[in-house]
């Protein structure tokens, strides 16, 4: 893969810095970044308010997303993904997008402790305190199903340790 070509995503427990890393290699790989957050936000307000909804709502963003994501990347556009590839499930996406596009890849992994991404949480719901899915029940909900990315999904991994 080319220091700036190719499609970036990421994995890493709730708080544990994905939007912050995403936002930083759009900037250093001059790439078009997308936000599974931001998306959900305009697109359906206030209408994320359980797992379930989430779910949907986030299956129909990827839905509308992926013809467009394979042709900027067969022209050579880099993406950033800001959307969780955290569980195998999710991950099947970003492998969908790689073999349709056929571009390079990279999933960062942001390892980072239960007590970091808590106290990230916590800061993060400070500055934003109407947003009622960014606090310790579900992040402890979520960790449930959170699963590392292994060697078996043949994924290119780029580890971050996170303090």
């Amino acid at each position: 893969m080319s220091d700036t070509g190719g499609l970036h995503f990421m994995c890493g427990k709730m708080g544990a810095g994905k939007s912050t890393l995403a936002k930083a290699l759009a900037v250093s790989h001059a790439a078009v970044l997308l936000s599974e957050d931001e998306l959900l936000r305009r697109l359906y307000p206030k209408e994320v308010v359980d797992l379930a909804a989430y779910v949907a709502l986030s299956g129909r963003i990827k839905l509308a997303l992926t013809d467009h994501v394979c042709e900027l990347l067969r022209h050579g556009v880099p993406v950033v993904l800001d959307f969780p590839a955290n569980t195998t499930g999710q991950r099947a996406w970003f492998r969908q997008l790689i073999e349709q596009s056929g571009a390079p890849h990279r999933l960062h992994y942001l390892v980072a402790s239960n007590d970091t991404c808590k106290r990230q949480l916590k800061q993060r719901r400070a500055g934003n305190p109407d947003d009622t899915l960014q606090d310790e029940a579900t992040f402890d909900a979520l960790l449930a199903y959170f699963t590392e990315p292994c060697p078996e999904e043949q994924f290119t991994v780029v580890r971050h340790e996170r303090q």
